[in-house]
């Protein structure tokens, strides 16, 4: 196989204490709930030249099981709401991309196309809107559900959110405000497009009331492995966070949807699949496995179950043996592919409940390593040559400290090797990702070069 030319990507996934289900225990461990926590992190990943920073969220504190809940931090309590946050981090940073996760289950196109189109401005074109489907059964009761939406209809519910919220980011034309003192004009009338949306979930006149950003629009990511979610990121994100363990998985993934590009007319570039990566990197194999060990022995066995019936579809296994085989579920209205990817890890490994909890507790079923940075680079590697992904989301097992190591240890070594840049390629986001600046879809130019 042909060596790449291109390089890969890099975002820093942080999650306050960090992403092991225990940090939060381990003495090194931050809070993660002052604003300046974050300033750190995203200044360190920033000078280390990572492409973004990402912020996950959720609409509900998860807290059906109240004693496993007030043992671990990763209950649907968050310090900050991600765009408010990345607002904030706008001011300190200069290059790095700020990406927040927002549901199309609970939220509204048209405030939403808003508050990403505002951190664009601010930033100078350094935003993205990570579009996911709510999967958390708690997160209808605050909206005036009584019930979970279910699956299919969310991303019905979705595809058209999207295309509301696009549609809303192209309202003016790129030069669409010349503010010309002289004549007194501030808009030009020919360069704004009104949406006049009328669909099965959303009515929305438009136009939005915020020019067009300096990336065009925001960079879409996406992070749904579903049918319906490869469907949908194949028709409109320009970035997947995928969650995949295997090197198999990772290439079908990334084959799979990267070839369902061609029917949207798109090209393979368009899109950048960044899978999530859990290091516990050490200067020696038996340093880093002592880390990960330590961390490992502060799981509380209610935690591992609570993590294993969350991510097993939201079913109680309390009534099950811990050293017991992982019972035949059925079908979950919740997150359906990380389930699958659940179960099937526990079938493949034959993993008692016990086992699966202490294999997921780091990285919830992302691709967990653990070792030297040269052994980490290998498979990082490994992993892009052989196009299972464009890049990696970097989840540090505890912060700042994890995040640290990897940029002290992993980042030279994968500049070593010509993987990683050496200085940001431009000053947007999309300038970064190697992703181009979109076309306004209503504009006469636009028209004209589609025809």
């Amino acid at each position: 196989m042909a060596r790449r030319k291109d390089k890969l990507k890099l975002g820093a996934f942080l999650l306050f204490t960090g992403h092991h289900v225990a940090a939060w225990r381990h003495p090194a461990a931050g809070e993660g709930t002052r604003l300046g926590d974050y300033v750190e992190l995203a200044r360190l990943a920033e000078a280390a030249k990572f492409d973004a920073i990402f912020f996950a969220d959720g609409v509900a504190a998860r807290l059906s099981n109240l004693e496993a809940a007030s043992r671990k931090a990763h209950s649907g309590v968050y310090p900050f709401e991600p765009i408010t946050l990345l607002s904030a981090l706008s001011a300190v940073t200069t290059n790095i991309g700020l990406i927040a996760t927002a549901s199309t289950s609970y939220s509204d196109p048209y405030n939403l196309a808003r508050q990403f189109a505002s951190l664009d401005h601010l930033s100078g074109g350094r935003a993205g809107w990570n579009l996911v489907t709510s999967s958390d059964t708690d997160a209808a009761f605050n909206f005036g559900h009584d019930t979970h939406i279910q699956h299919g209809h969310r991303y019905d519910r979705a595809e058209e959110f999207a295309d509301v919220v696009l549609g809303l980011w192209d309202s003016w034309e790129d030069d669409a405000f010349p503010r010309d003192r002289e004549s007194g004009r501030y808009f030009d009338k020919d360069k704004l497009h009104v949406l006049n949306h009328k669909g099965q979930h959303f009515k929305v006149r438009g136009p939005l009331n915020t020019p067009r950003t300096p990336q065009g629009h925001p960079v879409v990511v996406q992070a749904g492995a579903s049918g319906p979610g490869k469907e949908l990121a194949a028709r409109t994100a320009e970035a997947i966070f995928a969650a995949q363990i295997t090197l198999n998985e990772a290439t079908a993934f990334y084959a799979d949807v990267k070839g369902r590009l061609g029917k949207y007319g798109r090209s393979q570039d368009d899109l950048k699949i960044l899978p999530g990566i859990f290091p516990v990197v050490g200067r020696t194999e038996a340093e880093a496995q002592e880390k990960f060990e330590q961390l490992q022995d502060l799981i509380q066995p209610e935690v591992g179950l609570g993590l294993v019936s969350a991510l097993a579809g939201g079913f109680d296994l309390s009534s099950y043996p811990l050293d017991g085989p992982v019972p035949d579920l059925p079908e979950t209205n919740a997150g359906k592919s990380r389930q699958a990817l659940v179960i099937d890890l526990a079938r493949r490994e034959d993993l008692t409940i016990r086992q699966l909890y202490l294999r997921i507790a780091g990285a919830r079923g992302h691709w967990q390593v653990v070792g030297t940075p040269q052994q980490i680079a290998d498979t990082m590697e490994e992993r892009f040559q052989n196009y299972g992904a464009d890049g990696f989301n970097i989840m540090a097992p505890i912060m700042p400290g994890g995040l640290k190591d990897f940029i002290e240890l992993v980042v030279p070594e994968l500049r070593r090797r010509g993987l990683f840049r050496q200085e940001y390629e431009g000053s947007t986001l999309r300038d970064n990702l190697g992703l181009k600046r979109p076309a306004n879809r209503f504009s006469r130019h636009a028209a004209a070069a589609a025809e």
